[in-house]
């Protein structure tokens, strides 16, 4: 007996998980894609008898649904997005359809730049310490399709503003924001505030027992901080190459400096092995969140 009726619209990574998902959870589902289907993702879905379509969308087939979940990539103002509205069916974003579902610890990951290094970043610090991790979202699998077929007790996700902008109840149990600069101005109404205001998205639902791993050099963050930091509930992290912090991490004199708890995480920059300034950031962010996680200095 289906529970519920969902049309998902796009069918790439994430509208395909989010599809092979609610099949195991018990929705009728139909898939519509306006474009191609890549041949791998429509082996999937028959794999998992799932009806689709492609080169059009059905209108009769998508407005029938209970719950559409749309694709990141597409923009709110699209025709048949606007048809779903005007018809007051729900409409999701794959984050938010997975996240209740989630049984691990999510560790979320966005910025402008550096977000599929420092994901791959953590995923190998927490792959090599030996827990059950899996990274997902924007790079690897999706996020749904990693909760339906390979569930992990800790989930590394790479995610977009595009992501953000459609959440609800989705929450980071770590969310690390590696910086702002202007892109994708044209989903946004060309304003800058608008664009940053989706990346902070990623604290919106987190907790006081949370964490908000953040750089301080930025200035577009720290703009947003000085107007709405008493906003953002969670236990904040900042990391710098600029200042010693009494609390955070940071670079001082050719060693990266992990301060949030002892014993002190320390090791020559010289012997991070992604070279750069922007790689400094990255491994400072990834580091954080495995001394949250309480993995040991070794690790």
């Amino acid at each position: 007996m289906f529970q519920s009726k969902i049309a998902i619209l796009g069918a790439g990574e994430s509208g395909v998980g989010t599809a092979i998902l609610a099949k195991k959870e018990g929705y009728e589902v139909f898939v519509s894609d306006r474009g191609t289907i890549a041949p791998q993702y429509k082996s999937l879905m028959e794999q998992n008898q799932i009806a689709y379509e492609e080169g059009a969308h059905s209108d009769e087939l998508i407005l029938d649904a209970t719950i559409v979940m749309k694709s990141p990539g597409i923009p709110n103002n699209a025709d048949i997005v606007q048809k779903i509205k005007n018809k007051g069916i729900q409409i999701m974003s794959e984050l938010e359809f997975a996240y209740p579902f989630c049984k691990g610890k999510i560790i979320g990951i966005t910025g402008s730049n550096g977000k599929t290094t420092t994901t791959n970043l953590i995923y190998h610090i927490y792959q090599q310490a030996g827990l059950n991790v899996g990274m997902c979202g924007n790079v690897g699998v999706s996020f749904a399709q990693m909760i339906a077929m390979d569930p992990k007790d800790y989930y590394i996700v790479e995610i977009s503003s595009f992501q953000l902008d459609d959440i609800k109840d989705f929450r980071c149990h770590t969310a690390i924001l590696l910086n702002i600069t202007p892109d994708h101005l044209d989903r946004y109404d060309y304003k800058m505030e608008n664009y940053v205001k989706s990346k902070f998205n990623i604290v919106t639902n987190q907790m006081e027992e949370d964490v908000f791993i953040y750089c301080a050099d930025d200035i577009e963050i720290k703009n947003f901080m000085a107007k709405s930091e008493h906003n953002i509930r969670s236990k904040k992290i900042p990391f710098s190459y600029q200042h010693q912090l009494d609390f955070g991490g940071y670079i001082q004199q050719d060693q990266l400096i992990i301060n949030i708890q002892q014993p002190i995480f320390s090791m020559l920059v010289q012997d991070i092995t992604i070279k750069g300034k922007h790689n400094q950031h990255n491994t400072l962010a990834a580091g954080i969140a495995a001394k949250i996680d309480g993995l040991k200095n070794e690790d």
